[in-house]
């Protein structure tokens, strides 16, 4: 008999297994996937740490995160400055000053202002839609360039048909910065992110390729209680309906070349590229190999049989969730952990800090 049962192995699960483990409780953990980690699993292709699940950079500002995360691995200096790529025209991101100046020609903060100023001007009362939400905020220029047929690919609708609510805020600098976050902590663990789960679940026992919702009941009696990190939803066997996300693919490259875009991640902004974005794994570790890896991203619709990524937080979903909540609150022996169990986007500081949380008010019961 376990003390725990952990359902997945991403950050959630691998922090609340380290954590219990180290007071010495009894873990194990099932997993469905080959491999643990979750989405932030790297894999060595050609001596690169490829993202296997899409670009993850860890950043933060709490400092007690950063220090308990580099436990596990050295971290690089690495700095997220994105590139978009809008018909073969590169701009900076978020958008900053060196943006501004190739959109427009100027170089000074004053005239960027007035000409955002005076484009925003045209959306008059409160924003109904996304694409008003956008203009209201970065105007018109940046919104048809940068914005509008990027999201359109992310989404798969037009952005008169998204709500407001999903671009609340859009970064805006008036400086020439190209740091795409603003957290005082960043960077990249040297030789990827799949040695840190390794290490977190060294003491748990780890099974893998099981699919813990095929025998709910058989994995529920193995241990006195359940940390549960997949899909809340399916948990309930989608008794209310179906929570909706957006889910992704990839197609993964290996190049013969040593440099193929000279940045680690390039947005392609306009509709008719297929993909929303290129990653070059390399460019995280400041690689220096002579080939390269490359993974083009392509946003799609989800539905059961895919990945589920991001949560499609409108009112309905939120609603359906709030009611597979209160079921969830009735489940006596279980806590429901991390992106997929809270139906939330969670940044991976905001993960540890949630499953540490969750940790210490087991360890208080």
């Amino acid at each position: 008999m376990y003390d725990y049962l952990i359902v997945g192995s991403g950050l959630y699960g691998a922090v609340v297994g380290y954590e219990l483990s180290k007071i010495g409780k009894k873990c194990i953990v099932v997993e469905k996937r080959s491999h643990i980690g979750g989405n932030i699993f790297t894999e060595a292709i050609e001596g690169i740490n490829v993202h296997k699940y899409g670009a993850h950079i860890f950043h933060t500002s709490d400092e007690h995160i950063w220090n308990y995360i580099n436990q596990f691995a050295d971290f690089n200096n690495y700095i997220n400055s994105p590139l978009a790529n809008y018909k073969g025209v590169i701009y900076n991101l978020p958008f900053n000053m060196n943006t501004f100046s190739k959109m427009w020609g100027i170089s000074s903060p004053a005239e960027a202002k007035k000409i955002i100023d005076g484009q925003r001007a045209e959306i008059t009362g409160e924003p109904k839609n996304l694409e008003e939400q956008a203009i209201s905020l970065v105007g018109r220029d940046i919104y048809e360039k940068l914005i509008k047929e990027y999201t359109e690919k992310q989404w798969g609708r037009d952005c008169r048909d998204i709500p407001a609510f999903i671009i609340k805020r859009i970064p805006v600098r008036f400086t020439y910065d190209n740091n795409y976050f603003n957290d005082r902590y960043q960077g990249i663990p040297i030789g990827g992110y799949t040695q840190i789960i390794d290490k977190m679940l060294s003491d748990c026992e780890i099974l893998l390729n099981v699919n813990y919702l095929e025998n709910k009941e058989k994995w529920n009696s193995s241990a006195a209680r359940i940390i549960y990190t997949g899909p809340i939803d399916a948990y309930f066997s989608f008794t209310y309906g179906v929570l909706q996300y957006r889910s992704l693919s990839f197609e993964i490259e290996s190049l013969e070349i040593g440099n193929f875009q000279g940045n680690a991640v390039v947005n392609y902004t306009d509709k008719d590229t297929p993909y929303t974005r290129i990653i070059e794994h390399k460019h995280f570790e400041f690689g220096a190999q002579k080939n390269t890896v490359i993974a083009r991203e392509f946003s799609k619709e989800w539905n059961t049989t895919d990945e589920p990524y991001y949560p499609i937080n409108d009112a309905k979903n939120t609603e359906l969730y709030a009611r597979y909540k209160t079921l969830a609150e009735l489940e006596k022996n279980v806590v429901f952990g991390g992106r997929l169990a809270e139906y939330k986007y969670y940044d991976m500081d905001e993960i540890i800090a949630s499953a540490r949380c969750a940790v210490e008010t087991e360890i208080n019961k």
